[in-house]
């Protein structure tokens, strides 16, 4: 048997046997593909450094530069969406319940009156009872959840505890790249979720709650919209709600890793902006809205595709719309204004002590 040798050296091969230098180039192989094909490493690279023109997209946020921005950093925000991906995987229980493998798939009657046509039919199969069972006797498919399916909503559940660190996360990462700063995937979002680890946790729950409600009360008005006009009102105010509560979301998580502040003061300054921003707010919205359409035009093009762009782009895109969109009024309305402060204080405090030192000089 031949004994491996350790810290093997190329320039050293006249040394060894002809079978050492054979095991040791398998080792290098095998080392070199497993490290070629493993997901994390790409996450961990050292990042290329900041171009000029990224500097210039930060100061100028415009529609075309957004572009500019999507395409030279395509294959980070491909690592941001896996990070969301892995990150909320209790998702993956809900959808797993959600598919009906583990639940009973029975059948029911569509009708109420089916039981007392059933009697009927028992006593008089006349042709006019038998017109009847014809119609009212449709059976409608039935899905009874098991204890698995309980199970595996109570876990999918979880989400409400992960989504919120993850989120701030994946905001920290984009707008550093927005910002045209290095970025370093897995440090910076575990940096970003270990300075904010409460509040996010906190700003999750609220949020994935807040979600749930306003998509509950889409669903239940459009409905009941044709029942009453108050329905139809109420319908169009939910998709008003979701809206606003979109566009809040967008200052919520970033102010949540930019400032030291209360989550009570986040939501109030989160609501001012969307008036301060209206302008960017709005293209947010179309933006998100032209996403998701996309989304929903492929489902019907080529299914496969539309299948697997959740798992590719669409998440980290919409989380990069919001903060192309958010972080420049932001620095506008909330951090220029307080570095503009601290310059003239200090600026006031070096003419003190000029001041004094002229002063002193004087006296002397």
């Amino acid at each position: 048997m031949v004994n491996k040798v350790s810290n093997y050296d190329p320039n050293q091969k006249n040394n060894l046997s002809l079978d050492e230098i054979e095991e040791l180039e398998q080792e290098e192989k095998k080392k070199a593909k497993k490290e070629k094909f493993n997901i994390f490493n790409r996450f961990n690279k050292e990042s290329e450094g900041v171009d000029k023109d990224e500097i210039q997209i930060a100061d100028n946020p415009t529609l075309p530069n957004f572009f500019k921005l999507l395409g030279r950093k395509l294959s980070q925000f491909f690592s941001v969406n896996i990070i969301m991906i892995l990150g909320n995987f209790p998702i993956f229980f809900f959808l797993l319940a959600l598919a009906g493998f583990f639940s009973i798939h029975t059948t029911s009657p569509y009708y109420m009156v089916f039981a007392p046509l059933r009697g009927a039919m028992l006593f008089d199969n006349s042709p006019a009872v038998s017109a009847l069972w014809t119609v009212f006797s449709r059976q409608a498919d039935v899905t009874v959840l098991t204890t698995v399916d309980y199970v595996l909503i109570a876990l999918g559940a979880l989400i409400i505890f992960t989504f919120g660190p993850v989120r701030v996360g994946v905001t920290y990462i984009v707008r550093n790249l927005f910002r045209g700063e290095p970025v370093f995937m897995m440090h910076d979002f575990f940096y970003a979720i270990k300075r904010n680890l409460r509040q996010s946790i906190i700003v999750g729950i609220l949020d994935v709650g807040i979600v749930g409600l306003i998509a509950y009360d889409i669903m239940f008005f459009s409905l009941n919209q044709a029942a009453s006009s108050m329905m139809q009102i109420m319908f169009y105010m939910s998709i008003c709600l979701a809206f606003l509560y979109y566009v809040m979301r967008n200052y919520i998580y970033l102010m949540l890793i930019t400032f030291d502040i209360s989550i009570l003061k986040m939501y109030k300054n989160a609501l001012l902006f969307i008036v301060l921003g209206l302008k960017r707010n709005i293209m947010a919205v179309l933006g998100v809205v032209a996403v998701l359409m996309l989304e929903y035009f492929l489902m019907y093009v080529f299914f496969p595709l539309a299948a697997i762009m959740p798992f590719v782009i669409i998440p980290s895109l919409i989380v990069l719309i919001s903060v192309y969109s958010a972080y420049p009024k932001i620095k506008e309305i909330m951090i220029d204004p307080f570095y503009q402060k601290v310059k003239t204080k200090a600026s006031d405090d070096s003419d003190e002590d000029e001041e004094e030192e002229d002063e002193e000089t004087a006296e002397n």
